[in-house]
């Protein structure tokens, strides 16, 4: 598929997804999304997704205003396009059984926002910004934010994200414990792209249930919780990379994992 809105190209066993649109701060609609949830759909082998975006900014937000606004109904368009459009992809990216990581710098605004911390790790540079900027414009948070913020910074600091639509520097995400780390600006591409090599030389099964455990622990009590660990433990120690680490541990040396 040619893609008009993003890149994706992989990097030895990390697939790249790069929003492309620099000139609008790769504000993305839903067909940028739709593009997204392509490319991630077959891994091809990929055992690891990091996210960026091009030139100065992540992503500046949905950029739907102008067909909601030019629309009969413009609540019903911007419905159709969060439910058809955005969601699905946000979904996909939950359920991926690869670890994914977001390089950011500049805005990481709106859906953007969103997508930043969907990744396991999102690694920020020292000129990027989180912004949930709803408010100011008379509209509610979307693609997830609702769930993903009061469970990653509590409700108190959710709630002055969306209600007050004020920037978050970076330095003051990573202090509420919102992103995984800062780097200079000129670092974060071979940082980011670092990290996500890391994970894809790791256990790739046992890294794919460990992210969606994770998830699903939010929601379940603690019994729940502790069998679902017994159920991916289970099917982690059934892996080729499960027997490799355990003779690497014997043998005292560093375990090769094939992503298996």
């Amino acid at each position: 598929m040619t893609y008009e809105m993003i890149l994706s190209e992989r990097r030895g066993d990390v697939l790249v997804v790069t929003l492309n649109r620099p000139e609008r701060l790769n504000a993305a609609p839903p067909q940028a999304f739709e593009e997204i949830a392509h490319a991630i759909a077959n891994l091809d082998g990929a055992r690891a997704v990091l996210f960026a975006g091009a030139g100065r900014g992540f992503c500046s937000g949905a950029d739907v205003g102008g067909a909601a606004l030019g629309s009969d109904d413009p609540g019903n368009t911007t419905f159709i396009a969060l439910t058809q459009g955005y969601n699905p992809t946000m979904a996909a990216i939950a359920e991926l059984g690869v670890p994914v990581v977001s390089a950011v710098r500049g805005p990481a605004a709106g859906i953007g926002c969103s997508l930043a911390l969907a990744a396991d790790f999102c690694v920020a540079s020292e000129t990027a910004y989180f912004l949930q900027a709803f408010v100011n414009i008379g509209l509610v948070p979307d693609g997830g934010a609702s769930w993903m913020l009061p469970r990653l910074i509590g409700r108190a600091r959710a709630s002055e994200m969306m209600l007050l639509g004020e920037k978050v520097p970076a330095a003051k995400a990573l202090d509420w414990g919102m992103i995984h780390k800062v780097v200079a600006d000129d670092a974060l591409d071979a940082e980011a792209l670092a990290l996500a090599e890391r994970l894809a030389a790791g256990p790739t099964v046992a890294l794919g249930l460990m992210r969606r455990q994770i998830r699903s622990a939010y929601e379940s009590d603690y019994a729940s919780a502790m069998l679902q660990e017994a159920e991916n433990q289970r099917a982690a120690r059934g892996t080729a990379d499960s027997m490799e680490g355990g003779i690497a541990f014997l043998q005292k040396r560093k375990p090769a994992f094939a992503g298996a």
